[in-house]
């Protein structure tokens, strides 16, 4: 815990802070680094902190749920949720999507519990539009994914074992969908996440790295 918060994530936060703070300035090989080390910076200190309080309750005799486990090795948005900060979606689950009706009250107002659920999770980690937008956008992702396993039940593909290339390549899109996410989390302005998605597009060029760039011969 101690080697991701003080290590890790403490030493690589200015880092970010220099692309997030001039999100024009990066073209769009860049802004998905930027935005790749900016996840591992978010789970580093979430994880490192949560860690190093499991670490002191149990020198102390009490023993504290873990919250996070391999988060990024998660195969849809469903399973990163039951990863990745596990002791909120138990209080997100419990407290507000259960009592709201959770998936009691119809097809309908199961997604619509869902997305109130995840916009009041994104209001938990600090008031502001970014937040808020951060869990609509995760409560959009768990809906897709819902109604994603529906339509594979559906088709009778639901409990098919999925090839070690099909894990990967969900597990691929499943962090790309999370670092997207993260952008409008760790941008300071929503101006400054819509420049910063652009670059991630491509509308800042692309540019190889000097040392590749110099040893490619056209």
């Amino acid at each position: 815990g101690f080697i991701k918060k003080a290590c890790i994530s403490d030493n690589i936060a200015s880092v970010i802070d220099l692309y997030f703070s001039a999100p024009a300035s990066y073209d769009v090989l860049s802004a998905w680094v930027g935005v790749t080390f900016a996840s591992v910076q978010v789970y580093c200190d979430f994880s490192g902190y949560s860690d190093m309080a499991i670490a002191c309750a149990a020198l102390l005799g009490y023993q504290l749920r873990e919250n996070f486990y391999f988060p990024f090795f998660a195969r849809d948005i469903t399973e990163l949720w039951r990863r990745w900060h596990m002791t909120l979606s138990r209080f997100l689950r419990v407290y507000l999507y259960i009592p709201l009706g959770g998936n009691r009250r119809g097809f309908f107002r199961r997604y619509v519990n869902i997305l109130i659920t995840m916009l009041l999770g994104g209001l938990w980690h600090g008031a502001g539009w970014n937040f808020l937008i951060w869990g609509g956008l995760h409560g959009f992702y768990l809906i897709i994914n819902h109604i994603w396993q529906i339509l594979w039940s559906i088709f009778g593909k639901k409990n098919r074992k999925l090839t070690s290339f099909g894990v990967f390549s969900a597990r691929v899109v499943t962090f790309i969908a999370v670092v997207i996410g993260w952008v409008v989390f760790r941008a300071e302005t929503l101006t400054g996440a819509l420049i910063f998605y652009e670059g991630m597009l491509g509308f800042n060029g692309f540019s190889l790295p000097v040392q590749l760039a110099n040893k490619i011969v056209f």
